[in-house]
């Protein structure tokens, strides 16, 4: 008699892959797969005995084209139609253009909403936000990217960012706080994508002109540069120069970059209350520059929620990216 081991080995050779390597492959749970093979008709091609499922080569694409398609936000039951050769998705080679696929579904559900996504509470959002919140889960670098790519080339840098990036940011956020330290890696992974694609698609950052500069840092001790950057981005595509200086910028330098620069906006991003410092804020909107008679004071903007409940009145406090642009635009002379 064969060994189980040897039993497997010939399968293995006759009639392809099993269910948990495929798995494995794929980045989803074996249960997944069985799901898709009951409900949507994406089983295997050849079964041991009638009953131990193998997957050939073209069962795993055929699954592979079910992974892409999900990751853009389609239905399961939708995608499955279209990986079973029922839709015009296959393109040559097999592979699934995961940026089509998500124009062609945000076309004829443009404004559609879902509540829910890949395991995270995304709540009333755009349908964009499960796919990217699904590839962000699997760590599929290249369908992410795609995604968030299409997102921002589709609706702008900041629609993209307000209605379909920080919705996933903030679901993820919230899975990794009530999951332990589960999900620290799909945050950093999500965030490193994002910033890349925010780099990707601003402009080169504009030429100096007088009084129109900006200065963009996070408080002493706030890390938390993401949503600076997307201003940084979206302040490049309107043209207006910026100096970013990123994160926990101590306050000598800080005092510095803006002695050094003449500012007409200083953003100063905290994140969190205990990082937020309204003397620091208040510091730098005293500060001054100039010729004696036309000397010139920054407008200092308090950004994030950090500064909930400890904005100054004389510190105007953005809610939003949006808001924030605005408020740059309209203090930069042009």
């Amino acid at each position: 008699m064969k060994s189980n081991r040897g039993n497997r080995s010939d399968a293995r050779r006759g009639g392809g892959q099993t269910t948990g390597e495929v798995a494995r492959r794929l980045g989803v749970a074996p249960t997944t797969i069985r799901s898709w093979d009951r409900r949507y008709g994406l089983g295997p091609t050849v079964r041991i005995d009638g009953r131990h499922r193998r997957w050939t080569d073209v069962d795993v694409a055929r699954l592979e084209r079910m992974c892409a398609l999900t990751a853009t936000g389609l239905p399961p039951a939708e995608a499955a139609r279209l990986a079973l050769g029922k839709g015009e998705t296959d393109v040559p080679g097999g592979r699934v253009d995961a940026v089509h696929s998500l124009r062609t579904a945000t076309r004829s559900r443009s404004r559609s909403r879902s509540r829910a996504g890949a395991g995270l509470r995304l709540g009333d959002v755009r349908q964009e936000c499960r796919g990217v919140a699904r590839a962000a889960l699997r760590l599929d670098a290249a369908a992410l990217d795609d995604l968030l790519n299409a997102a921002i080339k589709g609706h702008g840098l900041v629609v993209a960012w307000t209605e379909v990036i920080m919705p996933t940011l903030q679901a993820v956020g919230r899975k990794w706080e009530s999951s332990g330290e589960k999900y620290v890696e799909v945050e950093h992974f999500l965030s490193w994508h994002v910033s890349g694609a925010l780099r990707r698609h601003a402009p080169p950052v504009a030429a100096d002109r007088p009084g129109a500069i900006t200065v963009l840092a996070c408080v002493p001790a706030e890390n938390h540069t993401l949503p600076l950057e997307a201003l940084a981005a979206a302040l490049a595509e309107r043209g207006l120069p910026v100096r970013m200086f990123g994160g926990a910028l101590p306050v000598e330098s800080l005092v510095a970059a803006v002695g050094r620069t003449g500012p007409v906006v200083v953003g100063l991003w905290a994140q969190s209350r205990n990082t937020a410092s309204r003397p620091v804020a208040q510091h730098v909107a005293a500060m001054e520059w100039g010729v004696r008679g036309a000397r010139r004071k920054p407008l200092v903007l308090m950004l994030g929620p950090g500064w909930d409940g400890r904005t100054a009145q004389e510190l105007p406090h953005p809610p939003g990216l949006a808001e924030a642009v605005v408020a740059v635009e309209s203090a930069a002379i042009r």
